[in-house]
């Protein structure tokens, strides 16, 4: 079917109504090349079609199917695609030679008696988890978004494959993987030590169900979990109770600039206090999404699946206009890769510094507690319940949830405001 000629920029509602009889729809602007196609059984697939600079031949890749993909991470994978292609390179040729590369390693290996674990989990990753590129050009969605393809990488790579990464996946034991398990505990990080441990079991399952093992193989990650499960070690969080108070909000912001975080990480932490966003929001943060001018923060994904609008205080309205930080794409980026810092750096550095005794002298608190600083300011400040909920963004529950549809847009801004004026009142108050 012909493209869409109009100019209007694609939105949720106009995908959301497409039909298998309408025409496929375009995007304009930045995102000009992004296309969206309704299917005869109604699938809505986004797709980027482009000459491939390498073959100079016309090229459509999938960027994934609506609504599993939304519309804000189609426009994400259009523009990395588009920087590749600025190169001088092709995307597609690219993805396929190394799906191939990989492909035929894992052969080799697997026919050599070489599968190691790093193998076995390249093969979960890339033909599970994370999204595929085919022959044609199309790309195949993984099992997890973006975001979730991104943790599971950073999860297994940062400490299953440095620790048995070399060893041969079938020779790992039950021994091998609890002391892997115990080493993360010891370090007091039991909720990545279980997420190491789910991954690897899921890894293993994986290859076991596609013939890496013969019949009579035992996952040996099942038979870890059954042991620790005996032993009641405690692989998830509990429950979280920590706020800074006020003597103790007084004491971390008249020690913050000072510190040894690095810029970027000490503006995303004044961010949260500002907006009492979630620090993994305001670490993706994108100039897109910003209108300094209404003063408001719009979060297309959140953590709760609900699209939300932050009205920002005078004070992050001014911040944001005189401190232009990050690049012309994110307010928050890696120097390193210029995409959005990776919100476990927060917690990482924050770590580190206390290893160095580098830390503020106050009881122990992790990024997220600042989020939890806000809720209880508000409550303070005498907020009413509801406000402060519509601010952190918390779904309501039962049948409120379903009838109660108001946003409490005008009493959100009055109070961050007046919190933010609490927040300057402790700065200046010796």
């Amino acid at each position: 079917m012909p493209a869409d000629k109009g100019n209007k920029a694609l939105s949720f509602r106009a995908i959301e109504v497409m039909k298998p009889s309408d025409s496929d729809k375009a995007d304009n602007g930045v995102n000009r090349g992004l296309r969206v196609t309704c299917g005869k059984t109604g699938k809505k697939t986004f797709f980027y079609r482009y000459t491939s600079p390498v073959t100079n031949k016309l090229i459509q890749i999938s960027l994934g199917v609506f609504p599993a993909v939304s519309l804000e991470q189609a426009r994400i994978k259009l523009r990395e695609l588009k920087l590749i292609r600025q190169q001088g390179r092709c995307p597609a040729t690219e993805a396929r030679a190394a799906a191939f590369e990989l492909k035929q390693q894992i052969k080799n290996e697997s026919a050599l008696g070489k599968f190691t674990l790093q193998a076995m989990i390249e093969l979960y990753l890339q033909n599970h988890i994370e999204d595929q590129v085919l022959p044609n050009g199309a790309i195949k969605s993984g099992a997890r978004k973006k975001k979730g393809q991104d943790e599971a990488r950073r999860t297994l790579y940062g400490d299953a494959v440095p620790m048995l990464g070399e060893r041969l996946a079938r020779d790992v034991s039950r021994q091998d993987i609890i002391d892997l398990v115990m080493s993360i505990v010891s370090r007091g990080a039991n909720v990545q030590a279980g997420n190491v441990l789910r991954e690897i079991l899921a890894a293993y399952d994986y290859s076991m169900g596609m013939g890496k093992f013969d019949d009579q193989f035992i996952n040996p990650a099942l038979q870890a979990k059954v042991s620790l499960v005996r032993t009641k070690v405690k692989l998830t969080s509990k429950k979280g109770s920590r706020f800074l108070n006020d003597d103790e909000l007084k004491l971390f912001l008249a020690w913050l600039p000072g510190s040894k975080f690095t810029e970027v990480q000490k503006n995303i932490f004044r961010m949260t206090l500002w907006t009492g966003c979630r620090t993994g929001e305001i670490c993706e943060a994108a100039w897109r999404n910003i209108d300094i001018d209404d003063g408001v923060f719009h979060i297309r994904e959140s953590k709760t699946g609900v699209a939300r609008e932050i009205q920002l205080p005078r004070q992050c309205i001014n911040f944001l206009r005189t401190n232009k930080i990050g690049n012309e794409v994110y307010l928050f980026p890696s120097q390193r890769t210029g995409k959005p810092i990776k919100q476990k750096q927060l917690t990482e550095s924050a770590w580190a510094m206390r290893e160095a005794d580098l830390m503020l002298d106050i009881p122990r608190w992790t990024p997220h507690d600042l989020r939890r600083t806000v809720r209880t300011g508000l409550s303070r400040l005498q907020c009413p319940s509801e406000v402060a909920e519509a601010i952190l963004g918390h779904t309501k529950k039962g049948l409120i949830g379903t009838y109660d549809l108001h946003r409490y847009t005008e009493q959100s801004r009055e109070w961050l405001q007046r919190w933010a004026d609490h927040l300057d009142t402790l700065v200046t108050t010796s």
